[in-house]
């Protein structure tokens, strides 16, 4: 019995979800119009943009913004905090919410576990803007804490204007704010476990910290080891929002980001061919880091979206 041809397949489911695809049609022209479009502008990255005679009038200079770009100390700084941040974020944010998740795993008294587990998961929902504000207030010179270095003899610091600490009170407050969320994940993996290897356990003579370390760290190691390779995608992305409502020039050398340099190219120095250079360097190597950690979480996991 001959196959029908593909063409009239494809026909024939057309027709047959003719609905659904219907109610594709509106967000696939929000990603064309929001997403596909503004790609043109890539071309820029490519030129000596002048905005008066727009992207068919502006020089082609190739490749000279790229090499400009590597040539400038600040882009330089950029890439280097960038990863920095970004690699310490990952680290901490996996190893906060797992140690957490662990010790309330253990917790008996569901009333008080429900109530840490939701104190701890509302910093998530709070945006950066207002995050922002609350930090600046706790770490100004009169805040809460240079009052308590005070009390107890020592002295008076300008934390958001110094270069050495700005780093670690990037990384900080961004564990501070999104631990919770992990914990969350890692509960779910954990509610997962069979109880019958707690119980065996417990019969051989193990206690909390053996059930532990011996049950619980490796039923959820797949989750592990998912959640990180899946946030190596995002190593670029070390967090505009955060960093750009903290920072100031007095510790742009440590506090800069290949965003914050964007968008400070763009926006304040006005030079659009560079800041598009730099932009669509950043978008080529995460997208290539995006397709490694989906790799690593296939091969790791079994986990695949594609």
């Amino acid at each position: 019995m001959n196959k029908r041809p593909a063409k009239s397949r494809f026909m024939i489911r057309m027709r047959k979800d003719w609905q659904l695809h219907l109610l594709l049609l509106l967000p696939l022209t929000v990603l064309l119009i929001y997403n596909y479009l503004p790609m043109t502008g890539i071309v820029m990255a490519f030129q000596n943009y002048k905005p008066a005679k727009g992207i068919w009038g502006s020089t082609w200079v190739g490749l000279k913004n790229f090499r400009l770009l590597f040539s400038m100390q600040g882009f330089l700084y950029a890439i280097r905090n960038s990863f920095t941040i970004a690699i310490a974020k990952i680290v901490l944010n996996v190893a906060v919410p797992v140690s957490f998740a662990l010790l309330l795993n253990e917790m008996r008294n569901a009333q008080v576990k429900k109530t840490v587990q939701t104190i701890v998961y509302m910093p998530h929902f709070i945006s950066w803007v207002l995050m922002a504000s609350i930090v600046i207030r706790l770490l100004s010179y009169n805040g809460v804490v240079n009052k308590a270095l005070e009390f107890f003899g020592g002295e008076k610091q300008i934390f958001l204007a110094n270069k050495k600490m700005f780093q670690p009170i990037i990384v900080i407050t961004d564990v501070w704010k999104e631990f919770g969320y992990g914990t969350i994940i890692y509960l779910a993996a954990m509610a997962g476990v069979d109880s019958d290897l707690y119980e065996a356990a417990a019969i051989d003579g193990a206690g909390y910290w053996k059930r532990m370390l011996h049950v619980t760290l490796p039923a959820i190691y797949p989750t592990i080891v998912l959640m990180s390779t899946l946030a190596l995608g995002r190593i670029l992305d070390a967090g505009f929002d955060q960093i750009f409502n903290l920072y100031s020039p007095a510790v742009y050398e440590t506090a800069d980001i290949i965003d914050t340099f964007v968008y400070r190219m763009a926006f304040t120095n006005m030079q659009y061919s560079m800041s598009t250079a730099a932009g669509l360097m950043k978008n080529v190597v995460s997208c290539a880091l995006i397709l490694v950690s989906y790799r690593l979480a296939y091969r790791l996991t079994g986990y695949r979206i594609f």
